[in-house]
């Protein structure tokens, strides 16, 4: 598995195992969720998703059994979590609304209660989930070099935010944001030519991606794009997921896809997208089934 420096201390898996879905399954047992686990790590797959809201504010503690059970586990993950958002369920059920909290009381409450939960000492990565429309940057800002100097996070990053909100951000920092996690696939190109990536290339800045296979709709895929993946597919010896997941591989930016799902046979397939190589021509036929048209 190839490993993605995102700066002087911190390396990725190029493939990122997403928990957004961990506390949705039937069988929720430490025992199970160290199975998935382990089963990401025979691949190389050693960096893991979380955020605070995952399965209505619950899905931290699944991940915090298994933890639990099994501390050996931890000094073989990288652990990211995310915090700001606040909706109206599980420890939030009295708010009135869904709304983004980015105040410092709020991070910092955040992320005591993710460390209790996860049954761990420090984060690897904390992302601002959502961009704040109401953030007074200096205060986040501060509460997030703080939460660095504590130890109780190692580095921080975002997910979701356009350039302006990395800039906006990173003003009001002494750490460098360290990576933005973005929704982009075959069902989602519009960052391709938005703006989104290039911004971050000019950076450097290595990208994650969520929802790479679309929500799961690119696996039941129609017309052309359905049958130009299934090409590929047949080609390499994989199913339609693995190449979707290597379009975005191939990308000179070098994207991270968040994987999610807690099907144990459809995990131990997750590297499958590795297998698959897409030349410049191949990568333009996706891009065009997805686009619906060819390009100008």
């Amino acid at each position: 598995m190839d490993r993605v420096k995102l700066n002087d201390t911190l390396e990725f898996s190029r493939l990122i195992y997403g928990m957004w879905r961990l506390g949705d399954d039937a069988d929720t047992s430490p025992a199970h969720v160290e199975r998935k686990i382990q089963s990401c790590l025979d691949q190389g797959i050693t960096t893991f998703d979380q955020a605070d809201i995952y399965g209505d504010y619950g899905a931290e503690a699944v991940l915090g059994g298994a933890m639990k059970a099994n501390p050996s586990l931890r000094n073989k993950m990288e652990i990211i979590t995310k915090c700001d958002i606040v909706a109206p369920c599980g420890r939030y059920a009295d708010a009135k609304v869904k709304y983004y909290d980015t105040s410092r009381a709020h991070i910092d409450k955040s992320v005591e209660i993710s460390l209790t939960e996860m049954a761990i000492e420090t984060v690897d990565l904390l992302l601002i989930h959502r961009p704040d429309p109401f953030m007074d940057h200096h205060e986040t800002g501060a509460a997030l070099d703080d939460l660095v100097k504590s130890g109780k996070v190692k580095n921080i990053g975002v997910s979701n935010f356009r350039p302006w909100d990395w800039e906006l951000l990173q003003s009001a920092m002494t750490n460098t944001l360290v990576t933005n996690q973005i929704e982009i696939s075959l069902k989602e190109i519009s960052p391709f030519t938005n703006g989104d990536l290039a911004f971050h290339q000019r950076l450097g800045t290595k990208l994650m991606a969520w929802s790479p296979l679309g929500g799961g709709s690119l696996i039941s895929e129609g017309g052309k794009l359905g049958s130009v993946m299934d090409e590929i597919a047949h080609s390499f010896g994989v199913d339609r997921s693995a190449v979707a997941v290597a379009f975005l591989l191939a990308h000179p930016a070098h994207l991270m896809p968040v994987m999610g799902t807690n099907n144990l046979e459809r995990i131990g397939k997750i590297s499958d997208a590795l297998k698959v190589k897409l030349d410049r021509e191949t990568w333009y036929r996706l891009y065009e089934a997805a686009l619906g048209n060819e390009v100008p």
